[in-house]
């Protein structure tokens, strides 16, 4: 497995690196620092000196990210994997999703560090890399202590296909417990619609909803993992992050496809996830 860590200096990037402590032992590990050199806006200064200032700038941000990758794989857990160090220069988003080109397998990431509107307005990072990456994406944005309970979330056949296939590859260290969760979009009476919808429907949507997770719990099992399947009708942002809290998760799986995550609209249940989840989420395709 070749695994691309995008490091960035915040201490999101910090929890990424030690986050690979619960992930098998890479065949290769590339550790990306993306400068994005600021360009000194002096209209009244001579071009020539407008670029030795371009270049002192530079310099310096390039010190100061040999120094951090430095840092970073130094904080590597043992056993982790051949690592090589790259330092570009660029926009962010850009070279790291160039570099996943490259035959990756994970990207591992912290939450970038803007704020909530400017990421609705104009999307982070961290964003911008989950919705074009060719691979799964890991975005940290609290400590990962252990990796033992895993919520994956699933609407359908066309995102629990690939989560199987992605867990068929047993990226973790070591065993954990798996709760294949599906929500069905339903309120009441807060939503009229909801109340609307006969009881014998209900049943019969959380009946074939419950065969659906227990088939994919079943392949989960046979592929070496520990799975159950579980429903809930109701909110299904508010209550995928209630359950982490219940079986407490200790890290995320959801699809790329899973209700805008392209989109980046307000209010999208991968959006939502992303920002309040207490723990680790990979968005897997």
């Amino acid at each position: 497995m070749h695994v691309l860590l995008a490091v960035d200096g915040s201490d999101y990037s910090y929890e990424a690196a030690r986050a690979l402590a619960h992930f098998k032992r890479a065949d290769k590990l590339t550790v990306l620092h993306a400068m994005d050199v600021p360009t000194p806006m002096y209209p009244t200064v001579v071009p020539e000196v407008a670029r030795d200032i371009y270049q002192t700038v530079e310099r310096g941000l390039q010190e100061e990210g040999e120094r951090l990758l430095n840092r970073i794989t130094s904080l590597l857990p043992l056993n982790v994997g051949p690592v090589t160090k790259r330092l570009e220069i660029g926009k962010p988003a850009n070279l790291i999703l160039a570099a996943a080109e490259e035959q990756v397998d994970l990207i591992v990431m912290g939450a970038r560090g803007v704020s909530q509107i400017r990421e609705l307005m104009l999307g982070s990072v961290s964003h911008q890399v989950i919705a074009h990456a060719p691979c799964p994406v890991l975005v940290v944005r609290t400590p990962m202590r252990a990796l033992r309970q895993v919520l994956l979330t699933v609407e359908g056949p066309e995102d629990a296909e690939p989560a199987v296939r992605f867990l068929a590859t047993k990226p973790f260290k070591d065993p954990c417990e798996i709760t294949v969760l599906t929500v069905i979009p339903y309120a009441h009476p807060a939503w009229p619609v909801g109340g609307m919808i006969p009881e014998s429907y209900q049943k019969d949507m959380k009946g074939q909803a419950t065969a659906f997770v227990e088939c994919v719990a079943a392949q989960l099992t046979a592929a070496g993992h520990h799975a159950t399947g579980e429903v809930i009708l109701g909110a299904p942002a508010g209550d995928i992050l209630q359950a982490v809290t219940k079986h407490t998760a200790d890290l995320i799986l959801m699809g790329s496809k899973h209700k805008g995550v392209t989109r980046l609209a307000l209010g999208s249940v991968s959006h939502a996830v992303l920002h309040k989840a207490t723990c680790p989420v990979l968005v897997f395709r």
